[in-house]
């Protein structure tokens, strides 16, 4: 995927549609053949039946909750005990010293106050190369306590889905482009950051830190909505801090690569995906290379990772070897 699509898909632009034979490169067509003729079909039928068989692993993802609780419990411990290692919340805070603040909370601190504030600056510059380091939306999937209580609603979603008891209703990505603008310029015009008030993120967080609050019940409706409604609906379709850590992570060195030869397009990976749209070159035929790296707003969760047994969905870093 070329870092211009990766881009524009980030900010809402549907995924380009399956490529002709020019558009491959030698070697990802001479795959794409061998996979379309009666040999290559019957291999691959065998070999997803196979697959169905076996346990997808949950490493990656046990991994992950294991983060994200840990970390926000430290806030929580360190606040509790008073022992001041960790101090603030997600939304700024201050660890050792050394100043922290989220990016997106950054910029509508200084859209609001129409300032730039030294420690902000200090704070940003260090979570800004954090998290390029580490690929900008692993926040979201490894820190944000939204992500987590988002998780459980999606499996009781699917379930309800299943059993034909709700709908999914989808909204367009570019929602959360028009959102960001949209709190952008409210931060600039009122003076006062309207979205720190209603972002789930900073709410549980300083919910879980200093005791539970009326916006709270905000929380709860989101969680609601997306049991009955529409499947991950903020993190999907809405949140400006996702878009936020996904432009940053644009030239993160941390990915997953995508191994054409190894796939056997049975799709699990995307079913399973929060973000659908940057595993379309996992789909039969999409895939322009024999090795692919996942856009920009890939959360580096490792749910792919874990559910496909022939591993052609990888961690990666550039220049070196494969991480696991």
């Amino acid at each position: 995927m070329s870092m211009l699509n990766s881009i524009a898909e980030m900010f809402g632009r549907s995924p380009d549609k399956k490529p002709d034979d020019s558009a491959y490169s030698e070697g990802a067509l001479e795959i794409h053949l061998h996979k379309r003729d009666i040999k290559g079909k019957k291999d691959r039928v065998a070999a997803i039946k196979a697959e169905r068989d076996l346990n997808p692993s949950t490493k990656w993802r046990n991994r992950r909750w294991a983060s994200i609780i840990i970390i926000n419990a430290m806030f929580v411990v360190s606040f509790s005990l008073d022992i001041q290692l960790i101090e603030g919340s997600l939304s700024a805070s201050r660890v050792i010293g050394f100043h922290f603040a989220d990016l997106n909370a950054a910029l509508q601190v200084t859209l609001a106050y129409k300032q730039i504030l030294i420690n902000l600056v200090i704070g940003t510059v260090t979570v800004l190369l954090l998290w390029w380091l580490l690929g900008g939306r692993t926040f979201c999937s490894w820190v944000c306590p939204y992500h987590l209580l988002s998780e459980f609603a999606e499996k009781i979603h699917v379930k309800l889905t299943s059993m034909k008891l709700v709908r999914d209703l989808p909204m367009h990505r570019g929602v959360r482009t028009v959102l960001y603008v949209i709190f952008a310029g409210l931060a600039f015009g009122t003076g006062y950051t309207v979205f720190e008030a209603i972002s789930p993120v900073g709410i549980l967080s300083r919910a879980m830190i200093y005791g539970p609050g009326l916006a709270l019940i905000w929380v709860v409706l989101l969680l609601g909505f997306e049991v009955f409604f529409t499947r991950r609906a903020w993190c999907r379709y809405m949140c400006p801090i996702g878009l936020t850590y996904g432009i940053v992570g644009i030239t993160s060195p941390l990915h997953v690569r995508y191994d054409l030869e190894k796939c056997l397009h049975e799709g699990d990976c995307r079913a399973i995906c929060l973000v659908p749209h940057v595993l379309e070159p996992t789909k039969k035929g999409f895939a322009l290379k024999e090795h692919v790296i996942l856009g920009a707003d890939c959360t580096r969760c490792g749910m792919c990772v874990d559910v496909c047994p022939t591993q052609s969905l990888t961690f990666d870093v550039t220049g070196l070897n494969k991480l696991l």
